[in-house]
């Protein structure tokens, strides 16, 4: 038995829609589409018995978060959800709140494209800090809910990237070809051995194997990627 991570990127939100780089601006919530995107994704994950949620603090994740714990309550007792900035998103520095085409004509931009490893946001973070406090969160939290668990997380396009490509064994500076869309569901379980990627960008396959503890050993099928659709 080993502790399974449902990685959910938080719905659309008003930046999304309107191309600007939200980061970790405040009042960043989700748009009608992230709403509905939430509430469907809750829906697909109302079948699994969560041994917790745990969030970016930033409210569109909370939002996310929160419509996940809500569609569980129908059912079962509604698992805790605990805020982790760990999990937050990457800290962008003086690009956040900028428009996405301007920043694409940034020197920096093809960096963070092609050489994301090296790249440090001016006033913010490196990607390769975002990538090592994300899966240091992760195995953190295993440690927490215990080889038995399923647990979600509730985060980001680029920290879900970074999660998946350490799983991945995928060095950071692949980390672009990953995607990853609004309110899409990525799974992970972590063995002894080695992470076993189950389901990535997932906006749509039958989520019932989870409602059963996932087992080590899973035949090849049971872990390509749910393909369901990438829009």
């Amino acid at each position: 038995m080993v502790p399974t991570v449902v990685l959910v990127r938080h719905g659309r939100t008003t930046a999304n829609a309107s191309g600007i780089l939200a980061g970790w601006s405040q009042g960043v919530l989700l748009d009608e589409k992230g709403h509905e995107q939430a509430a469907n994704t809750a829906e697909r994950l109302s079948v699994v018995k969560f041994a917790g949620i745990v969030t970016s603090p930033l409210e569109r994740t909370q939002q996310t978060a929160d419509a996940i714990a809500q569609a569980q309550v129908r059912s079962k007792k509604a698992p805790q959800v605990h805020l982790d900035d760990q999990v937050g998103e990457c800290h962008y520095g003086e690009w956040t709140g900028r428009e996405l085409k301007k920043l694409a004509k940034d020197p920096l931009w093809k960096a963070v494209q092609s050489h994301p490893s090296s790249v440090t946001f001016p006033g913010g973070e490196s990607m390769t800090a975002m990538q090592q406090r994300a899966t240091s969160a992760i195995r953190r939290w295993n440690e927490h809910f215990g080889e038995k668990s399923v647990y979600a997380v509730v985060s980001h396009g680029d920290v879900i990237k970074a999660i998946l490509a350490d799983a991945l064994g995928t060095h950071l500076d692949l980390f672009q070809r990953i995607c990853v869309d609004p309110c899409s569901i990525s799974i992970i379980d972590y063995t002894h051995d080695r992470p076993f990627v189950l389901r990535s960008n997932d906006v749509g396959s039958d989520l019932s194997f989870l409602s059963g503890k996932p087992k080590r050993g899973r035949k090849s099928d049971a872990s390509v990627g749910g393909g369901a659709g990438h829009a």
